[in-house]
Order: structure tokens, then C-alpha cells, then sequence
């Protein structure tokens, strides 16, 4: 079926028009109004590639699972150390205080590797939202600028950044002939939001317990929930990275099409081909998709 307002391309969304026919214009500066259909080729020169701070994202991940595992080993360390220690015996107070030195080490180093994560994923987020506004304006529940403000608002971050990510991976998701977006499960960006947030509240539980700890079994069981604690991190790192790829790779699924409409776009393509400097420009003579 061809688009019904160009009678060219193949129509791709329920509407009846093609994807460079249906690119909606960004939503309004005040309100969230859903955008309205755009000209041809509107606000492809809008895009950037989100697939550099991804690589950094994703490399800074890895550190973050490092560390964490770090810091799982020291646990455990420092575990053995107390149960040794147990019953007063002074000759093993010396082992009792590196592997505490240590344990406070790795503190450190997950500190450091999560602060330089959170800031790039940050940057990160609101490069592929700022996307989501281009691809389709009506599916973002939010304005852009919640991409960030919506991480340091009490309590409610524990949701309102996952309605956004909803809204871009919606927007970033292909849609297939009959407008139908093929591929658009959502169940790796819940599986990893759950995992994360159960595990930041049960990290808190885990350190006030072993904080507040002062005999010797509650010293244990506290290094037991910090074992648990540090093993959740672990999993919610391996799904972000996860995440982050994938919405990448879905972008650039997206900018293909908006910039190739009668092209057949691979169910997983080739990353750096998709964000390439050398795909032509839309015929109106805009810049390329997701210009660097």
C-alpha cells in the first residue's frame, strides 16, 4: 500500500503514510501535546548519534561490574576475617585489619566507577530522547528536559524515569508495513528497571544492617547481605549494558528508515553502518540521520 499523502512510498504507520511522510514535528515548548505530522524529511537533521556515548556508557559499565566484583571478593574476605577473629584472639586482629582496609577500598572504587557511569548514561539518555522527539513526538510522556530532572526527584524516580525510557524505546522501535512496530517487547527495559531498583533499596538495607552492626554474628550476617547486595548490582550492570545497546541499535534502525524509506532495514544491523558518515542525505537536503 503506498503512503496516502505522497503516493511514492510504502505506507508504514496506521495512518496510511509512509515514515518520512509521518516524521512528526517536536512537541510544543510548553505542555506535552503529541507532535503533528511533519513535511517530508522534517527534523531528520535534528538527530545525533547516540552510538559514541554508548561505547563509553557500556566500556564504564564494564568498570562498574568490575568493581562490584571487587567488592563482593573483599566482602567475603573480610567475612572470613571476622570469623576467624571470633573468640578474641588478638594474633589474628592484624589479617582482621587489611582485609577492612580493602573492604573500604573497593567502597571507593564502586563509588568512583558509579558516579562516572550515572554522569555519561545521563548524557547518554537524553541524546536518545532528544531522538525520540524526532521519531515520534506523541509517544513521549514527558517533556525532554524530565530525561535528567527525572532521576533526582524523590521517590518518584523510582518510576518516572522508566516512563520516559518506555516512551523512547517505543518511538525508537521500527514499525513494520501495516504500522505495526515489530520487535517493540519491552521486557528487557523492565527486567533491568526492577532488578535495579529492587537492588538499590535492598543495598541500602544490606549497609544500614552491617553499619548498625556491633557484635560479631551481626557483623557476619550484615557482610552476608552486602554479598547479596553487591551480586545484584552485578546482574542490574550486565542488563543496562544490555539496554543501552539495544536502544542504540534501535535508533539507528529508526534513523535508517526516516532517511531510506523504501529500504528494507535488517532486524539487526551492522551499528557502525547504520550511524555511518556516508549515507546519503534526505533528498531536501538536510543533514544526514544522526549527524555526529
Amino acid at each position: 500500500m503506498l503512503c496516502a499523502t505522497c503516493h511514492e512510498r510504502p505506507a508504514t504507520s496506521g495512518a496510511g503514510r509512509c515514515a518520512r511522510c509521518a516524521a512528526p514535528h517536536p512537541s510544543p515548548a510548553q505542555g506535552l501535546m503529541p507532535g503533528v505530522p511533519a513535511p517530508a524529511a522534517e527534523g531528520l537533521h535534528r538527530l545525533r548519534s547516540p552510538r559514541g556515548l554508548s561505547t563509553a556508557v557500556v566500556a564504564l559499565l564494564g568498570v562498574v561490574i568490575v568493581s562490584d566484583v571487587f567488592a563482593v571478593a573483599t566482602d567475603l574476605r573480610l567475612w572470613q576475617a571476622y570469623a576467624d577473629a571470633d573468640g578474641s584472639d588478638f594474633t589474628l586482629l592484624e589479617p582482621l585489619e587489611r582485609a577492612e582496609s580493602l573492604f573500604v577500598g573497593a567502597a571507593g572504587f564502586q563509588a568512583l566507577a558509579l558516579v562516572a557511569t550515572a554522569v555519561l548514561f545521563l548524557i547518554w539518555f537524553r541524546r536518545v530522547r532528544h531522538n525520540a522527539e524526532v521519531f515520534d513526538a506523541g509517544a513521549q510522556p514527558m517533556k525532554p528536559g524530565w530525561a535528567i530532572g527525572a532521576w533526582f526527584v524523590p521517590i518518584a524516580n523510582c518510576w518516572l524515569p522508566r516512563q520516559i525510557a518506555s516512551g523512547i524505546w517505543t518511538a525508537s522501535t521500527v514499525p513494520d508495513t501495516e504500522g505495526n512496530r515489530r520487535g517493540g517487547s519491552q521486557a528487557l527495559l523492565n527486567l533491568w528497571w526492577a532488578l535495579w531498583v529492587f537492588g538499590l533499596l535492598f543495598g541500602r538495607f544490606a549497609s544500614n544492617r552491617y553499619e548498625k552492626a556491633v557484635l560479631f554474628d551481626d557483623v557476619t550476617a550484615g557482610l552476608r547481605l552486602l554479598v547479596v547486595s553487591d551480586a545484584l548490582d552485578i546482574l542490574a550492570a550486565v542488563l543496562a549494558l544490555l539496554v543501552v545497546r539495544r536502544l542504540t541499535a534501535m535508533q539507528g534502525e529508526r534513523a535508517a528508515l526516516l532517511a531510506h524509506p523504501g529500504r528494507q532495514v535488517p532486524d539487526q544491523p551492522d551499528p557502525p553502518t547504520v550511524f555511518s558518515r556516508d549515507m546519503p542525505p534526505p533528498s531536501t537536503g538536510a543533514a544526514g540521520p544522526m549527524a555526529h
